[in-house]
Protein backbone atom coordinates (compact mmCIF):
# COMPACT_ATOMS: atom_id res chain seq x y z
CA UNK A 1 0.00 0.00 0.00
CA UNK A 2 1.22 3.03 -1.18
CA UNK A 3 1.79 6.46 1.51
CA UNK A 4 -0.31 9.32 1.20
CA UNK A 5 0.45 13.00 1.34
CA UNK A 6 -1.15 14.97 3.91
CA UNK A 7 -2.29 18.46 4.74
CA UNK A 8 -0.95 20.54 7.92
CA UNK A 9 -3.44 23.41 9.04
CA UNK A 10 -1.79 25.91 11.54
CA UNK A 11 -1.97 29.31 12.59
CA UNK A 12 0.53 31.64 12.08
CA UNK A 13 1.78 34.77 14.14
CA UNK A 14 -0.65 36.89 12.93
CA UNK A 15 -3.48 34.80 13.76
CA UNK A 16 -4.43 33.63 10.33
CA UNK A 17 -5.08 29.99 9.65
CA UNK A 18 -2.48 28.60 7.10
CA UNK A 19 -2.24 25.12 5.47
CA UNK A 20 0.72 23.41 4.03
CA UNK A 21 0.53 20.15 1.71
CA UNK A 22 3.38 17.27 2.90
CA UNK A 23 4.13 14.65 0.25
CA UNK A 24 4.95 10.95 1.61
CA UNK A 25 8.26 11.87 2.65
CA UNK A 26 7.46 15.04 4.27
CA UNK A 27 8.74 17.73 1.56
CA UNK A 28 6.32 20.30 1.97
CA UNK A 29 5.15 20.81 -1.19
CA UNK A 30 2.42 23.33 -1.70
CA UNK A 31 1.85 26.71 0.99
CA UNK A 32 -1.72 28.56 1.51
CA UNK A 33 -2.28 32.08 1.85
CA UNK A 34 -3.57 33.36 5.23
CA UNK A 35 -7.42 32.54 5.96
CA UNK A 36 -8.82 35.06 8.98
CA UNK A 37 -10.94 32.15 9.91
CA UNK A 38 -10.64 28.29 10.15
CA UNK A 39 -14.07 27.27 8.21
CA UNK A 40 -12.18 29.31 5.15
CA UNK A 41 -8.82 27.64 5.67
CA UNK A 42 -10.81 24.57 5.65
CA UNK A 43 -12.45 25.58 2.48
CA UNK A 44 -9.16 26.30 0.71
CA UNK A 45 -8.17 22.45 1.52
CA UNK A 46 -11.66 21.29 0.09
CA UNK A 47 -10.72 23.76 -3.07
CA UNK A 48 -7.44 21.86 -3.59
CA UNK A 49 -8.58 18.32 -3.28
CA UNK A 50 -11.51 19.40 -5.48
CA UNK A 51 -9.84 20.95 -8.34
CA UNK A 52 -5.99 19.42 -8.42
CA UNK A 53 -6.32 16.16 -9.46
CA UNK A 54 -5.63 15.42 -13.32
CA UNK A 55 -4.95 19.23 -13.48
CA UNK A 56 -3.54 20.47 -16.76
CA UNK A 57 0.17 21.69 -16.88
CA UNK A 58 0.66 25.22 -18.30
CA UNK A 59 4.18 26.52 -18.93
CA UNK A 60 4.54 30.17 -18.98
CA UNK A 61 6.75 32.53 -20.21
Amino acid sequence: MAGKGKFEMYQDKKGEFRFRLKAVNGQVIATSEGYTSKKNCLAGIESVRKNAPGADLVETE
